[in-house]
Formats: structure tokens, sequence, C-alpha cells
């Protein structure tokens, strides 16, 4: 079992994935995300290893996460993720874990975004999607 947000978490969770189609981008997408080509970030407080970031890159039909240390800046080739979510540990592990929805973690205050809040739902949409390779993950992720 990997625990959650962990490098072995994160290699789990890019193996269930692989070979995933995700759908297009939904005709009203927003400029961001209208191609198919984005990158969430989402930065998690008090993670049992520190601060991370975690990226989630959606291009080509296919998602792949990237964890990274906060203080590394914006990643490769210095690219700004579309958008950014930041939040708590115990807030991104209960979104994980279904107990948390996102729309009750933002009414509640309990995460901030900046950037493109059109590409937060497209992304959102497409793993919504790819959930079920996903599960088996999530049934084996300690918190």
């Amino acid at each position: 079992m990997a625990r959650f947000l962990s490098e072995a978490w994160v290699e789990a969770f890019n193996a269930a994935l692989e070979g995933t189609v995700l759908p297009a981008p939904p005709a009203d997408a927003g400029l961001g995300a209208a191609d198919g080509r984005f990158t969430v970030a989402q930065e998690v407080h008090g993670t049992p290893e520190g601060d991370l970031r975690i990226l989630l890159r959606i291009a080509d039909g296919t998602g792949r996460l990237e964890r990274q240390d906060p203080a590394d800046g914006d990643g490769p080739g210095g690219a700004v993720p579309d958008v950014t979510i930041a939040l708590s540990y115990e807030d991104a592990a209960a979104l994980s874990a279904g107990e948390l929805s996102p729309a009750e973690a933002l009414n509640a205050g309990r995460i901030r975004v900046r950037g493109d809040l059109s590409v937060l739902v497209t992304a959102q949409e497409m793993l919504a999607t790819a959930r079920s390779s996903t599960r088996s993950v999530a049934d084996s992720t300690t918190y």
C-alpha cells in the first residue's frame, strides 16, 4: 500500500492511468483547456514529507502526475501551471478519499485557487472519466 502523495503513490497513479485515453475537452471549455493541453498544480502543505507540489499534465488525451518540491519553482523549462490549487494535506487526502467534494472545499475556503478556473473544471471532468482506471490506487492508498 502506498502512502498518499508519496513517490510510490504517484508511480502507481501513473501506471494505472497508462493506456487510459482521456476524453477531449468539452465544447464549452475555456481557452486554457480548449486544446486539451494544460497543467494543474496542487500545492499541498503539511504532508508527512513537508510541503510539496503535484503537477497534473494533460496532453494528447493522456494524463501524468509529477511530484515536485515547491522550492523548485514552476518546473522544467519554467512552465507556469494554468491553474494552481493550494490546500492542506488533510484536505487533499479527504478530496482523494471522496470524503470532501471540490465544491465544498472551495465554498468553505479550505482551498485557494489561482489561475484559469476553466482548466480546473475540465481536469476534474477528465479525471472523473479516468476514475475507473485509478480506483485500484485509491482503494490501496494509506493516508
